[in-house]
């Protein structure tokens, strides 16, 4: 059986689900749940700035990459009317039992970013926060959301930023220092996360999403910069670990 890139990172995040190296508490408990949001809270808190979550109560949203649930419950807890797909069975499953903690309503299923099995026009807010640069085809996932978005709907999507200090410490640490060089992008593709991880300048995501009518992007400086450069970070947003993009169908 040939073994394919998705295949990889399939095999990865089940192994490894994203956020699950943040508690210790035991896997799909209510203090595992409670810890990996907590660690969230402090790592990325800007997130509720970017997903808005109160604003989509009574709305249809789609989570594309749930990992383990946390943004699914927030969409929940809110009052959306939440569906999430993750590539993993160990994802969604987590998911699940997240949503049956709290007693919230919501839908989880195993899909493919790129195959959205969802008919056009179906949800008013397409979600994904860390997850489109890792499918194999990032283009054709974007394509897969602007086409199950309803014609008022948004996009709120997070990708990689490859300028950024923290890419910058991930090259110097697995090229520069041990003398074998290599470009940031093939970097990040052998040595962070999953097979084949991606990031993107500011230019080569406005041509992503170029089929998108109206795309803004912010670039958040993270906890993982700082950890490099201190409150330079801070000072230099641009160079920060994170594109945010809200973009119109």
């Amino acid at each position: 059986m040939v073994t394919t890139q998705k295949d990889l990172v399939r095999r990865f995040w089940d192994e490894r689900p994203c956020g699950d190296r943040l508690a210790s508490a035991e896997r799909g408990t209510p203090e595992y749940f409670a810890a990996i949001e907590a660690a969230k809270d402090g790592l990325e808190p800007f997130v509720y700035e970017i997903a808005e979550f109160g604003r989509w109560a009574g709305k249809d949203v789609l989570e594309v990459g749930c990992g383990v649930g946390t943004d699914t419950a927030r969409f929940a807890r809110a009052g959306a009317r939440i569906t999430a797909i993750d590539l993993t069975e160990t994802a969604v499953e987590l998911a699940r039992r997240w949503l049956a903690a709290e007693s919230l309503p919501g839908n989880t299923l195993q899909a493919d970013a790129e195959r959205l099995p969802f008919d056009a026009a179906s949800f008013d807010l397409v979600y994904s926060w860390g997850v489109l640069h890792h499918t194999p085809d990032t283009r054709r996932a974007l394509d897969e959301v602007r086409r199950v978005l309803r014609p008022d709907g948004e996009a709120r999507i997070m990708l990689y930023n490859r300028r950024s200090f923290f890419a910058l410490g991930v090259w110097a640490r697995y090229s520069l220092l041990r003398g074998r060089p290599a470009s940031v992008a093939t970097v990040l593709a052998r040595h962070l996360e999953s097979p084949g991880t991606r990031a993107y300048t500011r230019n080569e995501l406005r041509a992503l999403f170029a089929a998108f009518a109206r795309v803004e992007i912010s670039t958040r400086a993270t906890a993982y910069d700082r950890r490099l450069v201190g409150p330079l970070a801070d000072l230099m947003p641009s160079a920060g670990w994170f594109h945010c993009v809200r973009a119109s169908r």
